[in-house]
């Protein structure tokens, strides 16, 4: 199969629905003439012309309501917001109209948007630039949150996500976007509410997502390497939430840690584990360990911004301490 990296996976998706649909256009900050923030529209501008690349003034609240009314009147617009960040500038606009706008038109209007936009740290931008706040729209009915952890799944999650008559929000890790993968050459695409199991093991599940699966996988060798088997879970998507694939993996292996990188207190570690005792609680030989970003600011100092990030030490060390695992980091 072709290797490609996970940005040109996303531009690869956008550029077949530019090419096979004369609805959908793209609208937000850069993305004409500099191509985009990572790069991922470059030379758009060019081929599709202004009427489909539309460069929009710095201000979220103005071109995200744009895009939910191009939505809501039969267009397929795709909004770039630079970061997750600014979506806080826009967040009346996706959560109270966008997202909710099927529901109180009695199913008379929909709002079928289409939002990408970058999330977490580790690249030195700084607090306010630096933040996972995906889970905060992951708890809002009406709006898709989808998170992808590979090119594979990023190119078939946002074919998908041109299918969906809701709003999404499409969460791309700003780390990731260099990321190899084999990709088919054939046309598929991924569900949302799919959960990947991207390692099969037999004594502990980590349930991840985002960039996060490749820490949990970087653990799980850490882990094989003391004779410790992993499983690994990859939630693909926030909202809907595939729990039934966790479930089964808990039920065999009888321990788990949910991995994340937003801030631990109130994160969506949270919910996952809560639904896993819920359902599980006669399975488990352990608590269910929760490991997420550490609740300060996001450090400028390149050392301390990683100090606040899991790592693949800090998750088999939350094992030991936790679970009680006979591992070390």
């Amino acid at each position: 199969m072709p290797v490609i990296t996970y940005r040109e996976a996303v531009t690869q998706a956008l550029t077949e629905a530019l090419d096979s649909d004369e609805r959908v256009f793209i609208m937000g900050e850069d993305v004409g003439g500099y191509g985009g923030s990572y790069a991922v529209t470059k030379g758009m501008l060019a081929k599709y012309g202004p009427k489909r690349i539309r460069e929009t003034p710095i201000a979220e609240s103005v071109f995200v309501g744009a895009g939910a009314g191009a939505a809501m009147a039969g267009l397929k617009p795709v909004v770039e917001i630079m970061t997750i960040n600014f979506s806080i500038l826009a967040m009346d606009q996706i959560v109270n109209h966008a997202a909710k706008v099927r529901y109180m038109s009695g199913g008379q209007l929909s709002s079928g948007v289409i939002m990408r936009t970058v999330t977490g740290g580790g690249a030195g931008l700084a607090a306010t630039h630096s933040q996972s706040l995906e889970p905060w729209y992951a708890h809002v009915p009406g709006i898709w949150v989808v998170t992808p952890a590979t090119p594979y799944d990023a190119l078939g999650l946002l074919r998908e996500a041109f299918t969906k008559d809701d709003p999404v929000l499409f969460s791309e890790h700003a780390l990731i976007y260099r990321l190899r993968g084999e990709v088919p050459e054939e046309h598929y695409t991924v569900p949302f509410g799919q959960a990947a199991i991207s390692r099969r093991g037999s004594d502990v599940t980590l349930v991840a997502y985002s960039r996060m699966v490749h820490v949990a996988l970087d653990a799980a060798q850490m882990l094989a390497n003391q004779g410790v088997e992993a499983e690994v879970i990859d939630l693909r998507t926030l909202r809907p939430l595939d729990m039934e694939t966790v479930f089964q993996s808990v039920r065999k292996t009888n321990r788990v840690a949910v991995v994340e990188e937003a801030w631990r207190t109130g994160g969506f570690a949270a919910e996952i584990a809560s639904q896993i005792q819920e359902a599980c609680f006669d399975y488990l030989d352990g608590p269910v360990a929760r490991i997420g970003g550490e609740d300060v600011p996001q450090p400028y100092a390149i050392n301390l911004e990683r100090a606040t990030i899991p790592d693949a030490k800090k998750v088999v060390n939350e094992l030991a301490k936790v679970i009680g695992l006979k591992v070390t980091a």
